[in-house]
């Protein structure tokens, strides 16, 4: 009777220096020589770490169920990379601590093949060139149930300013179901200040109750296939923390570059900078009904936001506009209230005259050293005064004098989303687009609660190279742009490419009140990353790029150039957009160039469309690209059309899916029919391609060069196609067993 092995996933870390990740092992008769994997799922996950001083303690708590109909042996294995410093490691199985031993890199690496080579499921080979922590074996009852807790007390690198800490998500190697529920509660005690508090990886919610502690917390149902949670802090002294992280693939390439800045976190006592703020709301007559009755909440809340030493209006406007007061109001119980009575007032009915609404708002503005906001609301398209959407911008543009920011609110599908992002764009603003049947005072409060502190406005950022010679590092398409205020409790994520790397003098310059003020940091702009560590940079970057480009292509026309790039960044990095989600399918070629282009021509005429469902998504899209905080997460897509030209579609459809887009580390590989296939590979590479047998002696030697920092291209049951240090390889699996 032969026995086989399972082994379950729970954390896949591919960072070499802080990696932690747990591997259930099952071993149990099987009376057929074809592996079947037991039936289990992974009910729940909840991490709680506590960290200070760089000093992290985690307990890892997770609920296995034996879904099968016998018992089943299960052996806990825990990767552990030779240089993590990790002590006071303990194991629990219902409460009952267990024995286990380290095995160091050799021995690690000896038993991660010997699963591989049995089990023939080559995803164990993520953890080559590790260490190891293993226990002995534990029974599931059938349909029992087995909590496993995981306490350990690790000390946090800490990289050009930041405490670097990772905890264990993925779960796509080899989870039959996806994991129920995954909660992380992560919390920060600092003796010095904090000062950045940041996920690359996931959007945390981060609380900072004072500027020495920081409560990190996520929340996931029906986890499969998410990435590694990663969460970088600094503590520095002074007023605006700056940590640079730079990233380049080899000194051929551009670097890519981010930037976080962090204003101290806000105490009762610290005083904020004055602002005037303008509130613009449509209330013609299709916002009837819950609509308006939403605005009124939506005003009141602003309304209780201000602070005593703001300024403000109100504008309300349908084929008329009419203001609160003829001139900006100081905050006090008399205005406040008075306001709120305004607001309460509030009728919908007749036309939109978004036009001389802007206008007159704007026109109200006239002190330039004071930060300056309008919250436009609207719901439809101009129907009163002027309608043309470049006119509309170009007279807002004339009347902004202050060069206020213009943060505008499309509510519902009727609204034209073009015009508000021409608004955004020139007005140096933001778009949000509110759904049908979505609570409109919620979207409004969220942006405001965000840019109701400004703390440090007219930015200006600039890195310059030390030493001799020139101090031009050849930055370029740095985004966001124009560049935001800096908020209370909000923190600057720019990120930009390099050209010439160096020790870097970093300047952050913006207006405190009616002082500017100048905070400097140094910095690395490296010359060629050792790793994929920092691959989040370019990935978060790309994203950004790409939702630039869309904006371009949509304000500006059709760019052939910038067609091309769009197709080239989506295809590298497997960030797919509305109009490059062909890409996922099957049947695409990717060799074929101005067959990819022509598709992503056809579908950008989408972009014509001003008004509608459509219109609406596309735009709520472009600017989740344009703002995101976080590198892409891996995507899987469905492939419509029975496997012909149809397009493909995210994973969260009610069909059945079929994986056709995998991103590892730096990689994008799309599954081509009878393998998958690395973006960057040619037809010429591929045909010239070293072809190496999987499980074969090349296999393994090949997963375990360089420390194993290529294993986790190797980890795919089906044949891949892959560039390697200027050389392509294909990896054929065995044949099909009878």
């Amino acid at each position: 009777m032969k026995r086989s092995l399972l082994w379950l996933a729970l954390g896949l870390f591919a960072l070499p220096h802080l990696a932690i990740g747990q591997i259930i092992v099952i071993d149990r008769p099987q009376p057929r020589p074809v592996p079947v994997r037991p039936d289990y799922t992974v009910r729940s996950v909840d991490v709680r770490a506590d960290i200070k001083d760089q000093i992290a303690k985690v307990q890892l708590t997770q609920i296995f169920q034996n879904t099968g109909s016998s018992t089943i042996e299960a052996k806990f294995l825990l990767p552990l990379p030779a240089d993590a410093a990790i002590s006071e490691l303990t194991l629990l199985v219902d409460g009952k601590e267990l024995t286990g031993q380290l095995l160091g890199k050799d021995e690690a690496r000896r038993i991660y093949e010997s699963i591989v080579r049995k089990q023939r499921d080559p995803a164990l080979l993520e953890y080559v060139g590790q260490g190891l922590f293993q226990t002995s074996v534990f029974p599931i009852p059938a349909k029992a149930e087995r909590t496993v807790e995981i306490r350990y007390t690790q000390l946090l690198r800490k990289d050009n300013g930041l405490v670097d800490f990772l905890l264990p998500v993925g779960t796509v190697k080899a989870a039959q179901k996806p994991i129920e529920t995954f909660r992380v509660d992560v919390r920060i005690h600092s003796t010095d200040p904090l000062k950045t508090v940041y996920s690359p990886t996931h959007a945390m919610t981060i609380e900072r109750p004072n500027n020495r502690r920081a409560v990190c917390k996520l929340s996931l149902d029906k986890v499969q296939g998410a990435d590694d949670l990663r969460l970088f802090y600094s503590t520095e002294s002074g007023p605006v923390g700056i940590n640079l992280v730079s990233f380049r693939p080899t000194n051929g390439e551009p670097g890519y570059f981010m930037l976080l800045a962090s204003p101290e976190a806000q105490t009762g006592d610290t005083p904020s900078v004055p602002k005037t703020v303008v509130f613009v709301v449509d209330r013609s007559g299709s916002m009837s009904g819950e609509k308006i009755e939403q605005v009124r909440e939506a005003l009141k809340f602003f309304i209780n936001q201000l602070k005593p030493e703001d300024t403000f209006n109100i504008v309300a406007y349908d084929s008329d506009v009419e203001s609160f007061r003829p001139e900006l109001q100081r905050v006090d119980e008399s205005t406040r209230s008075a306001a709120l009575e305004f607001a309460a007032g509030l009728y919908s009915g007749g036309s939109t005259n978004i036009d001389a609404a802007l206008k007159t708002a704007l026109s109200m503005l006239k002190d330039k050293q004071r930060p300056s906001y309008v919250m436009f609301l609207t719901d439809g398209l101009p129907t009163a005064g002027e309608q043309n959407e470049m006119k509309i911008v170009a007279n807002a543009d004339e009347a902004n004098d202050v060069r206020a920011r213009v943060f505008s609110f499309g509510v519902g599908y009727d609204v034209n989303s073009r015009l508000l992002d021409r608004l955004s764009r020139e007005l140096r603003g933001q778009s949000v687009y509110v759904r049908p049947n979505e609570s409109i005072e919620a979207h409004v409060a969220a942006l405001y609660k965000k840019i109701g502190t400004p703390l440090l406005t007219d930015l200006s950022v600039e890195l310059r190279l030390q030493g001799g010679g020139s101090t031009d590092a050849g930055i370029t398409r740095v985004y966001p742009t124009p560049l935001t205020d800096l908020f209370a409790g909000e923190q600057l994520v720019l990120v930009g490419r390099y050209r010439k790397p160096g020790a870097v003098k970093v300047t952050i310059s913006g207006m405190v009140g009616d002082e500017r003020q100048t905070f400097e940091a140094e910095g690395v702009l490296v010359d060629e990353s050792a790793d994929d560590t920092r691959g989040f940079v370019e990935k978060i970057w790309a994203s950004r790029r790409i939702g630039e480009i869309i904006d371009e292509l949509d304000l500006k026309g059709h760019n052939q150039e910038l067609v091309d790039e769009l197709v080239q960044l989506s295809m590298k990095h497997g960030i797919m957009t509305p109009y490059t989600s062909f890409l996922a399918n099957e049947e695409v070629e990717l060799a074929d160039r101005d067959g990819l282009a022509r598709r992503t021509r056809e579908s950008l005429v989408q972009l014509g469309e001003t008004a509608g469902q459509s219109a609406f998504q596309q735009r709520a899209a472009k600017g989740r690209f344009k703002q995101v905080q976080q590198a892409p997460a891996s995507q899987s897509f469905r492939s419509r059309g029975g496997g012909g030209g149809g397009a493909a579609t995210p994973a969260d459809e009610a069909e059945p899916m079929i994986e056709t887009v995998r991103t590892i580390g730096r990689k994008t590989f799309f599954r081509k029919q009878d393998r998958w296939q690395d973006s960057t590979v040619t037809p010429d590479q591929e045909s010239a391609a070293e072809r190496i047998a999987q499980f074969s002696p090349e296999y393994f030697e090949l997963a375990a060069a360089q420390g194993g920092r290529w294993s986790s291209y190797f980890t795919f049951s089906e044949a891949v196609v892959v560039n390697l240090d200027g050389k392509t390889y294909r990896i054929d699996p065995p044949p099909a067993s009878n």
